[in-house]
Parts: structure tokens; sequence; C-alpha cells
């Protein structure tokens, strides 16, 4: 109740901001939303390659704002905070841009009446969907109506959603209740990475000027999503020891934990030399899985990038039962993965010990997930915003699985 009552005071506020600004004349602008960031960023640069005028602000949460904090001309304001002049110049430029990008769920969309010439672009930060989310999510489920029906009108607001395959486009159908003619089938700006050897090269160089020691080991990266109930107390399921007694002469470990989990533990001083912590933005999660020889998750979206690579990837599934009740899964988890799911880390040793993957499973899975994410995801979204070229990837075509 308490949360429903600041939510709409919120919004009411928001939306009165909102109108006054709404008066002033629109401006040749981006504006992005970030909680992510990473396909913003393939946009802005293709935007400053082909020398679009526009000018672009980004409103950003958490760190975010460092995949932009080297650009100059880029406005950055820190979005949603208790200072009342960021919150004044984020609803302003939201008021006056004429194309906005959001790249999650922003309640502030509920209340936004945008003028019909804007474009409210939604640049979901995950290529594919293992867990559900909008309104197939099991967790809103205990929300109240009110809450259910600002989902639906933040939904409402969406004039494009980016994809990179057809099966995601069902899935964002379902989710936030979509019709075809919303779907983009341009592909996942943040892909054209695995396409870019030039890019490659430079980050592999940096990776081992700093951390020489691993250019003999195989890399093992363990990248799990993060569960509403350890956010502030995370609890590694890995048992770390075992695997480095039988592991560690050939492999490391690299560990990723989501950006929303507060881990105290640093791993990578209780196993050192086997263990090492990359939660931090030192190296962004395309540039840790170009290092990665063996990916072990559970139901994060990174697999669908990593997928492009062909290299193998273990399901680390250890509270599948609870996790399908609580959030719920797409489809019958077991059977979508291109490659072994297991609950314990002795399956982890045995399946990397025996070298248990189906590459061509992963092949498979690739081209079905990333149809459209081929290596000119952000020249295609630019162009569709600034040349209005016609492309066969705006089509609507049916999902094919």
């Amino acid at each position: 109740m308490v949360r429903e009552i600041a939510i709409t005071i919120y919004l009411f506020v928001f939306k009165l901001v909102f109108t006054i600004f709404n008066i002033l004349p629109l401006k040749e602008k981006v504006t992005f939303v970030i909680t992510f960031g990473d396909n913003s960023k393939y946009v802005y640069e293709e935007m400053r390659r082909r020398n679009i005028g526009a000018e672009a602000v980004v409103l950003y949460k958490g760190k975010s704002s460092l995949h932009f904090s080297s650009y100059q001309d880029v406005t950055l304001i820190p979005f949603e905070t208790i200072n009342v002049l960021d919150q004044l110049k984020s609803i302003y430029h939201l008021a006056t841009s004429k194309y906005i990008f959001v790249d999650n769920y922003f309640g502030f969309l509920a209340e936004t009446n945008f003028k019909p010439e804007v474009e409210c672009i939604q640049l979901w930060h995950a290529s594919g969907a293992i867990k559900k989310f909008g309104l197939q999510d099991e967790s809103i489920k205990t929300r109240g109506q009110k809450a259910q029906q600002r989902f639906l009108k933040v939904y409402e607001k969406f004039d494009r959603v980016i994809v990179g395959s057809d099966i995601m486009a069902t899935f964002f159908k379902d989710a936030f209740n979509l019709s075809n003619e919303k779907i983009l089938r341009t592909g996942i700006p943040r892909t054209d990475f695995f396409f870019d050897k030039k890019h490659q090269r430079d980050v592999i160089s940096n990776f081992y000027l700093k951390y020489p020691m691993l250019k003999t080991k195989k890399k093992i990266l363990y990248a799990p999503t993060y569960r509403d109930n350890e956010l502030e107390d995370f609890k590694l399921k890995l048992e770390l020891e075992k695997m480095q007694n039988q592991l560690g002469e050939e492999f490391v470990l690299l560990l990723r934990l989501h950006p929303a989990v507060k881990n105290t533990v640093d791993y990578s001083q209780v196993y050192p030399g086997f263990v090492y912590n990359f939660s931090t933005e030192e190296f962004t999660i395309n540039e840790l899985l170009l290092m990665t020889d063996i990916l072990i998750t559970d139901y994060s979206s990174i697999p669908y990038d990593f997928s492009i690579l062909g290299k193998p990837m273990i399901f680390f599934a250890y509270d599948l039962e609870k996790y399908k009740k609580e959030r719920g899964l797409w489809d019958q988890y077991e059977t979508m993965l291109p490659g072994p799911v297991v609950t314990g880390t002795k399956e982890i040793i045995d399946t990397i010990e025996k070298n248990r993957f189906n590459l061509a499973e992963i092949e498979t899975y690739s081209k079905r997930w990333n149809k459209y994410s081929v290596g000119s995801s952000s020249a295609n979204l630019v162009d569709y915003l600034f040349e209005n070229k016609p492309s066969k990837v705006y089509q609507t075509e049916k999902a094919s699985y």
C-alpha cells in the first residue's frame, strides 16, 4: 500500500511537470533512458560515425553512465534521484526530444503523453529471454490491479520494440501486449561487437596487458542472474574449493555477478590464483565473453550473445523448481538450452573434464535467436531512425521454432 501511494505521488508530479514542458517545441534530439546502457552506446556511436546532427542526452541509473563517460558531446543526467534539479532537467529533455530510447521498464511512461511526432523505442537489455518478464512474470500476480493497469499503460507507450529474432518478437508480444506492427527486426546493437575483429583484437590485447598471468589458462566464466531474495545477501552455490582442486591446473574461474547484487565476499581473496572477480565495470560482459572458454550461467540472457561465439556453456540451475514458481520460465527450460543443465558442482566438473558439449547444437541455437544480429544491427537501427531506408529487417515475420 505504501509503495503504491509513493508511486502515485511521484507519477502525478512527473505528469504535471511534463505537461508544462510539453508546451515547448521538439528538438532534433535523442534521449536515452538507461539502466544498462550498452545497446544505447552502440546506437550513439553509429550516429557519430554517420555525423548525425541530433543532440544526445543520457538519463542514467546506477553505474550505466560509464558507457558514456568518455564522450564530451553527451549530456549526462542522473535519473529518478532525489535531486530536484536533475529531475526537472530529465523531464525537460523527455518532453522536447524527437526520439526516446528506454532499455528497461520505466514507470514514468504510464503518465507521459508524447507528441505524435515523438518515437519511443524499447531497446531491451537482453537478446533473448529464459525467465519470464512483463505481463508473463509470475511475480506480478501479487501486485494490485492499479499496478497492473500501470504496467499496461507503460507498454502502450512503446512505438517500436527492437528484436534480434522472430522468437523474441513472439515473447515481446506476449510480455508487453504488442501488435506485430510494433516489432522492429534490426538486430541487437551490442552484438555488433562479435563481428568487429579489430575491436576484439584491442580487447584481447588490453585484457592480457592487465592480466598476463591468465594467458596460459583456460577461462570459465560464472555469470548467474539475480534472485530477488538475495540482492542484499548473495550466497555463491559453486563449491569453489572443489573446482580449484580438480580444475585449477588448467582453468581459472572468472566471476561476474549481476549488477543488482551486493556481494560482501571477495572470492578472489579467498581463492587467489583461481578466482578472479570481474563484477566491476572494468570489462563489459561482452568483452568477458570474448575471453571465456566455457560459460556457466543459469536463467540469464547471456547465453544468447555467447552463442554467437560458438563456445560451450553449462546451465547451473540448482534452484530450478523454486525459480519456475517464483519468476516463471519460458517454454521447457531443460529442452530449450544449448548445453547441459546441472544442479551441483560435481556435475559441472564432470561435464568439463569429459567435454560433454555439443557445438553443433550451439550453432543452431545462435542462428535461431540471433537471426537479425549479424553485425549490422546498429546501422539498421540508425537507418530506420534517420535515413528512412526501407529494409527487409523491418518486416514482420511469423516466428519459427
